[in-house]
């Protein structure tokens, strides 16, 4: 393995895992293209990102990893400057809109993001290149480190990969879950205001779902306290696939069914401010597969139909077919005239039909609730 392109290939292969998108479960790369990802925008819009780890060489044994430390495979890295240089030839081409830049922790921790902000710091200041970049965090990062990390780059993140401190013991036998995680995390959002550089600067994080077993409510749980204590923007949930040659591997897979209603779930959470208490699971405390986690909590609720002329804006957001977005054009609007029919609501986005039930329009109700 002597050519950058070759070592690229394993190195983006090794970085799969680490999610720049909450749409797609797709984790591969084109076989001619390693490391070109493609991440989906709010908006829908496809952006491409070079995606690759510096190094997939690791002390870590976190039993569901490619990367562990006990896994038997080839184990390399890059030089910062091997590394700038490939994701320039990709960036310069105009195949890649920024970097997504991620390492196992090759001998210990401060070299290892050492070589990370290296990394960033040739793009920036040796080669101007002053497109996006998104930096992962290491557990056990310096805050001095944190900081530089956070002053090169537009996002930064790190994994908290469970929701409780046995839910990590479970998966690793290395990581302190409070103190190499939690605090570190506490510091980026401390820092945010402080040490960043790029306007609208974020950070994020994410979990594995189903490698251990806490369940959808934990989970949950974990997210509304950071999101309430953090200006943490979003979180990735990355559904568990047993891997070959790890302590995990005859484990049953994760379906992407149960992460693509974590993600509702939290975005209800996060961007709607609903209490987990609001939220409706199972007798396991999960979510439930076949239905929607807003129209089973809307159902739970005392407050609907809601007076949309009327209604303050934590319970617009909360009828069915109606967004965060939409919610604030009809407070708006109704403040200059009143809402008098639903095909108004339509052309604002609001989805009529889910809203029906949950809505009156002065005074009258839409329809009748059907459960």
């Amino acid at each position: 393995m002597s050519t950058t392109l070759e070592k690229m290939k394993i190195l983006t292969d090794s970085a799969q895992y680490d999610l720049c998108d909450y749409v797609s479960h797709n984790k591969s790369s084109q076989v001619n293209l390693p490391g070109i990802y493609e991440a989906t925008g709010h908006n829908g819009c496809k952006i491409p990102l070079f995606k690759t780890l510096l190094t997939n060489k690791c002390k870590n044994d976190c039993k569901y990893c490619i990367n562990q430390s006990k896994r038997n495979f080839t184990r390399l890295e890059l030089s910062p400057e091997a590394l700038a240089k490939a994701f320039l030839g990709y960036y310069n081409r105009g195949m890649v809109n920024g970097l997504f830049l991620s390492s196992g922790i090759s001998g210990d921790v401060d070299y290892t993001m050492e070589k990370q902000i290296e990394t960033v710091h040739l793009l920036r200041n040796k080669y101007g290149y002053d497109d996006y970049i998104h930096l992962k965090v290491v557990p056990g990062a310096s805050k001095d480190s944190i900081k530089r990390a956070m002053a090169l780059a537009n996002r930064v993140s790190i994994n908290i990969e469970a929701a409780t401190p046995s839910g990590l013991a479970e998966l690793s036998s290395t990581k302190d879950y409070n103190k190499d995680i939690l605090k570190r995390l506490s510091w980026i959002n401390r820092y945010q205001h402080k040490s960043t550089t790029y306007p609208n600067f974020t950070h994020t994080t994410q979990l594995i779902v189903g490698a251990n077993d806490e369940s959808d409510k934990e989970i949950l749980q974990r997210m509304e306290k950071i999101y309430n204590k953090s200006d943490l923007k979003r979180t990735y949930f990355s559904a568990f696939t047993p891997i070959e040659g790890t302590e995990f591997a005859s484990k049953e897979a994760c379906s992407t069914d149960r992460t693509a209603k974590l993600y509702n779930a939290d975005s209800l959470v996060n961007e709607y401010h609903y209490n987990v208490k609001e939220l409706v699971f199972d007798e396991n405390d999960n979510l439930l597969l076949t239905q929607d986690p807003k129209i089973l909590a809307a159902k739970n609720m005392d407050i609907f139909p809601v007076e949309i002329n009327s209604a303050p804006l934590i319970e617009l957001v909360r009828v069915p077919g109606i967004g965060v977005k939409s919610a604030r054009q009809i407070i708006s609007i109704r403040k200059k005239m009143p809402f008098t029919n639903k095909e108004q609501l339509r052309k604002l986005g609001v989805v009529v039909d889910r809203a029906e039930p949950y809505i009156k329009i002065s005074g009258e109700f839409q329809t009748t609730f059907d459960f």
